[in-house]
């Protein structure tokens, strides 16, 4: 009989740990896809966040290596600069990304770094517990903010594609959401065409993925997509914040 879907050999045959509801598993496939399907899994490299996808290593069928609270980008950048040959990504969470790994990602990008970043927002601190991240929505109710995020006391959301599309060194920025089947597709080719970017040698890319957490949210798995739908799409708005320099000028 012929198979129509099955499990994608990018990946390990290591169950998920992560929560019901928790989208971070069809992040994980849709890169792991994609490294199969440009046929460089064999030489990727992939580097861990700390975070939810701390375990990452254990289901990437990749060379994996975890890297310190926030510093991604820079293990990500020694392994590409020593083994240029390699395909390179981080694979990182808000907290991981935006909050103590903010200056890695802003300079990497600066720098123009030949690697690919897959950004997972979703609004809050998962692991440690749920409290506010630096992507929490405003109002938006998390442990350390019980009656809602107010900009006066913590500021306001911060939207890392947009930051980071500004700077010259990214050649490729993109949202994208993972709450619907369309979804799904369109982030699964933005991921592609990161690991593209990199493999023509034309600087940094990243992909920031709107992703859900149910148990820190209080919600359930289908109202926690339906949140991303009503709640992060219209402050996070989709789609290609930059593209390739070449392309523009082909267009």
């Amino acid at each position: 009989m012929k198979m129509l879907f099955g499990r994608t050999r990018g990946l390990t045959s290591k169950p998920f740990h992560y929560c019901p509801g928790c989208t971070h598993g069809i992040i994980h496939r849709l890169t792991a896809e994609a490294l199969v399907e440009l046929g460089v899994l064999e030489q990727t490299v992939g580097v861990c966040p700390v975070g939810c996808a701390v375990f990452a290593y254990e289901y990437f069928n990749c060379d994996m290596i975890e890297a310190a609270h926030g510093r991604a980008p820079a293990v990500a950048t020694g392994v590409k600069r020593v083994l240029p040959d390699r395909t390179v990504f981080t694979y990182q969470g808000d907290g991981d990304l935006a909050a103590i790994g903010t200056a890695e990602i802003v300079h990497a990008a600066a720098r123009g770094e030949k690697i690919t970043t897959i950004f997972v927002n979703n609004a809050v601190y998962g692991m440690t517990g749920g409290q506010m991240a630096p992507t929490t929505l405003l109002g938006q109710k998390t442990t350390t903010t019980p009656l809602g995020r107010r900009a006066e006391e913590a500021g306001y959301p911060l939207r890392v594609a947009e930051l980071l599309a500004t700077i010259e060194g990214a050649a490729y920025v993109a949202r994208v959401a993972v709450n619907s089947p369309k979804h799904v597709l369109q982030a699964k080719k933005a991921i592609r065409r990161a690991f593209e970017v990199q493999l023509a040698g034309l600087g940094f890319a990243l992909v920031e993925v709107l992703s859900t957490c149910p148990t820190n949210w209080g919600l359930s798995p289908v109202e926690a997509l339906k949140w991303v739908e009503e709640r992060m799409i219209p402050y996070y708005p989709l789609g290609e914040f930059k593209v390739p320099q070449e392309e523009k000028t082909n267009a």
